[in-house]
């Protein structure tokens, strides 16, 4: 495993990222050289916040804003990468992603997932879960705009289907 910084011995001044303008949405995370696949790019950053301040902070937004940098640890903390956040918040969604999000010890590193080239917007899979019905007005809100060919259209994770009865 690689360390936790963005440059790695072999190139120290070279950053692995840069942020900059994206075709996909807003801002974007690309490779501003070569990622080794597995490759630690950056951690997750923001303030740790409870499930209930996330609540109060989404219903302070407007109605139709569906933009958010929460991201839920497995101790039922949210990091909000929009309060005290860092550059890993620009990384967009894909459906067919080159990065993943991989929590230890509390926090979210970002790695790659297979070789990245110099240049290539850095991406992996938000998987939303929302609770509530998934109708096709939650779907839009949510609406994916990756394009790649299995995209499924939106940021929220698939429901799981339940079992049916033998």
């Amino acid at each position: 495993m690689k360390t936790t910084s963005t440059t790695d011995n072999a190139s120290s001044a070279t950053p692995y990222y840069v942020v900059r303008h994206s075709k996909i949405h807003g801002n974007g995370v690309f490779a501003a050289r070569k990622i080794p696949e597995d490759t630690c790019i950056i951690e997750y950053q923001g303030k740790r916040i409870s499930g209930k301040e996330a609540e109060r902070r989404e219903n302070l937004k407007p109605a139709d804003s569906f933009h958010t940098f929460f991201f839920s640890l497995e101790s039922g903390k949210i990091i909000d990468g929009g309060d005290e956040g860092n550059d890993a918040r620009w990384i967009n969604h894909s459906c067919e992603p080159n990065c993943e999000a991989r929590e230890e010890d509390g926090k979210i590193f970002i790695y790659a997932l297979r070789d990245i080239k110099r240049g290539e917007e850095l991406y992996y899979d938000y998987g939303l879960i929302m609770e509530q019905r998934h109708t096709p007005a939650l779907k839009k809100a949510y609406q994916c705009l990756c394009g790649t060919p299995s995209c499924r259209g939106t940021l929220l994770a698939p429901k799981r289907r339940k079992k049916q009865a033998a």
